[in-house]
């Protein structure tokens, strides 16, 4: 059968210069080239773009009314798509009422299997659903846990009645509350708490309401007495306490606690669909095993009736096994996953699937996978391509490139200096390529081999967050600490929950978005364009205000938008320039003042290497060049902060943050989004930073990262159960001797690699 292509002719989404490709159908075809280089501008922007907008044409209009929306790309032929899959590592919300089982279906197969073969029989496949009212435990709805009171806050038990052992201030000594509980007659007001009985504490705590009689000066009335806990739930839990003045809510918050249900002790479900079992389990046991544990048990189920659900458990979570997954569960909620965690159950629901001739498009796949599991993710790219599908990938990871069939280099650089193809066809060829990519991939990394002297140290002591089984363990000051593991093995929860606890004032740059505004962009962000209203301002006295287009300088026809949008409710939102300001934002009279030539409009316009060569004051060009140093050298001034990617959104945070000294700093993953040759750079800041005197922490798989670091906390052996523990500390040269480490085992292959290629060389 002869290859078929996708054709693009003439593409000019973003900073794309006319671009014609054609990208081989049935095959893996891997994306490369630097941030911003344009990479996404072909594969979200146009290919996936397209593809979703002309399925959504074959439904009828008033479907679409329901269906998102996407405007035609900008180019001038799209031919030969598919129907596109897009595979992003945009975190999966859904509130608690969404787990890892859910979004899988693998929970609906266990459902169904439990209402054909579970003893005893209570229902259909819904009953054993927890967002289902039929299934759900009553008292909780279904999430597993409940707001309660938090005893250990609310009383003291070394204190009696008389002295103050009730510490929520409406039963303060003397309090209208505290005469109800004196004049119950059931308590002695003397008796310390820690000495009542499991009566009398019952009593305290969840009595009933009743009648009981009370002086209110001169008369005997009739009150009504409630157990402290069963009022205050009645009062504050049962209602919407946001709808409580502040006052209230602060006064409040202190003595309530997000806990386990009491009924359902976290299942989720009714104690009724709980009964029924299957091996000796009910379908909660199941979903809180470990995927592995899990496995073992349905192999172990040989009713005939069951055998087509068993098959397809068996075959859905062992791609999650394969996907690198098995330390999770299935009740774990996918709003705690990480961005690559969440990528990676996205890709087993799609595993599954019988469609063929689909376009898959995956976005940096390999993010959050320790190198020991790239190999997974490979094998199921391969899985989906044999299946007779396109994969279409972004990747920076050169082990993940090395599974293309063909492979397209975008650049030379970023922003107005890439949009170009600068290389296409095979991995071998691309290492004889003389473009950055190429150039890079046969770059060998040396290991650090002198390292700095720790100021002290910051010690975690018993922390048992999750997985972690009781860690100790001594993070040292004024160096570099870079933690690795497995995914799943703790490094999250020692540094992001536990250290990150105990030292508040540390600075986290994390990849969570740091604007969702299109009036927000990284000279607000920064704070440059504070500097640069003021520069304006002086240069032709007027206020600085007249250069905001949030304030007195914004265009009245758009608002400072720059854009009019008008719904046009089946198709796309029409986008169109402002016709009065040509989607410059500002008023005409606002344009005319000038800075050394340049209007407020076209300062906006430029990218940060521009805008370094065209601004002289001090602090502007200072903040400019952070952004330079970590790589966001193409990133325009007014470019809106929601259309950034996690790495730069985390690049952007870590360039706001570089002129700080003594401080702790906490990096999750900062490498994700980076080009190979934009890692050097990224290590001379953090380098930098240290050298300044501040504590760099970072949580990373980079192999670049963590032959630089001055220390090394390796978690694990593996993932979830089975991880939790510090399988060593110390310098990079000392990890190489680690057998227990599975880091250790990666980073030796990687220096033998070199050393051959050394060889080789001479």
């Amino acid at each position: 059968m002869p290859q078929e292509y996708i054709e693009i002719r003439g593409a000019r989404e973003n900073n794309l210069k006319n671009v014609s490709l054609r990208i081989p159908k049935r095959k893996i075809t891997i994306f490369t080239g630097v941030s911003g280089s344009g990479k996404s501008s072909i594969v979200f922007d146009t290919i996936a773009s397209e593809s979703q907008r002309l399925l959504n044409e074959n439904f009828s209009m008033f479907v679409r009314n329901f269906l998102p929306k996407y405007a035609q790309p900008d180019a001038d032929a799209i031919e030969n798509l598919s129907m596109s899959i897009v595979v992003d590592q945009k975190r999966m919300g859904g509130g608690s009422h969404s787990t890892v089982g859910t979004v899988t279906d693998i929970n609906t197969i266990l459902r169904l299997m439990f209402s054909r073969i579970g003893k005893p029989y209570v229902g259909p496949s819904s009953v054993f659903g927890f967002n289902d009212p039929k299934g759900m435990c009553p008292n909780c709805n279904g999430l597993g846990r409940k707001l309660d009171v938090d005893l250990d806050k609310f009383l003291d038990p070394s204190k009696s009645l008389n002295e103050g052992a009730i510490l929520f201030p409406e039963y303060a000594v003397d309090s209208w509350g505290w005469s109800l509980l004196i004049n119950s007659g059931l308590f002695d007001p003397k008796k310390k708490i820690s000495k009542y009985s499991k009566k009398e504490m019952d009593a305290l705590l969840y009595c009933e309401p009743m009648k009981i009689k009370t002086k209110v000066g001169p008369k005997d009335m009739n009150l009504t007495f409630e157990g402290i806990v069963s009022r205050f739930t009645s009062k504050y839990i049962k209602r919407d306490i946001k709808t409580m003045s502040e006052r209230t809510q602060k006064s409040v918050e202190p003595f309530m606690t997000m806990g386990p249900c009491s009924v359902c002790k976290g299942a989720r479900l009714s104690p009724e669909t709980l009964k029924c079992k299957i091996e000796g389990y009910n379908i909660a046991d199941l979903t809180s095993m470990e995927i592995p544990e899990l496995l073992d048990v349905v192999k172990k189920i040989k009713d005939p009736v069951a055998e087509p659900m068993v098959k397809s458990l068996l075959e859905r979570l062992q791609h999650l096994v394969d996907i690198g997954l098995e330390y999770l569960s299935l009740s774990r909620e996918t709003d705690t996953l990480s961005g690559g965690e969440s990528q990676r159950v996205k890709i087993v629901k799609h595993l599954g699937s019988s469609l063929t001739d689909v376009i898959y498009i995956f976005d940096e796949p390999s993010v959050g996978l320790h190198p020991r599991d790239v190999h997974r993710m490979n094998d199921l790219l391969l899985k989906l391509r044999d299946k007779c599908n396109t994969v279409i990938v972004v990747e920076h990871d050169p082990d993940v490139i090395k599974v293309a069939d063909h492979i397209v280099d975008v650049g030379p650089h970023a922003g107005p200096l890439g949009g170009e193809i600068v290389y296409e066809g095979s991995y071998e060829n691309l290492l004889k390529a003389n473009t950055l990519t190429g150039r890079h991939m046969k770059q060998a990394i040396t290991l650090k081999s002198s390292f700095r002297t720790p100021a002290g140290k910051l010690p975690v002591r018993n922390a048992k967050v999750n997985n972690l089984k009781n860690v100790s363990v001594d993070i040292p000051k004024g160096v570099l600490t870079v933690v690795t593991g497995v995914a799943g093995s703790g490094k999250s929860s020692l540094i992001n929950e536990v250290f990150q606890q105990q030292h508040p004032d540390a600075i986290v740059i994390d990849q969570s978005a740091v604007g969702v505004s299109s009036r927000s962009n990284p000279a607000t962000y920064t704070g440059i364009m504070d500097d640069v209203r003021k520069a304006f301002a002086a240069a032709n006295k007027v206020q600085a205000s007249l250069f905001s287009f949030n304030s007195k300088g914004a265009c009245e026809t758009c608002q400072g938008l720059g854009v009019i949008y008008t719904d046009l409710a089946f198709l796309s939102e029409a986008k169109t320039p402002c016709e009065d300001c040509g989607g410059r934002r500002f008023k005409d009279d606002v344009l005319a003042y000038k800075l050394n030539g340049k209007s407020i409009s076209d300062v906006l316009a430029m990218n940060v290497q521009q805008a370094l060569e065209f601004f002289e004051t001090k602090e502007v060009v200072r903040k400019l060049q952070a952004m330079s140093d970590v790589g966001l050298n193409y990133l325009g001034l007014g470019q809106p902060l929601s259309t950034l990617s996690g790495g730069e959104c985390q690049r952007i945070k870590l360039a706001s943050e570089l002129h700080k000294k003594g401080s702790i700093y906490i990096m999750d993953e900062p490498t994700t989004g980076l080009h190979m040759s934009d890692i050097g750079h990224l290590m001379q800041v953090i380098d930098r930073l240290v050298d300044a005197g501040n504590t760099v922490v970072v949580i990373e798989h980079n192999l670049h990262v963590i032959k630089n670091a001055d220390w090394i906390i390796d978690m694990g052996p593996e993932g979830g159960s089975k991880g939790g523990q510090v399988v060593f500390e110390g310098t990079p040269q000392d990890l190489l001797k680690a057998k227990q480490s599975l880091t250790s085992a990666y980073l030796g292959n990687q220096e033998n690699e070199n050393h051959q290629e050394k060889k080789v060389g001479t």
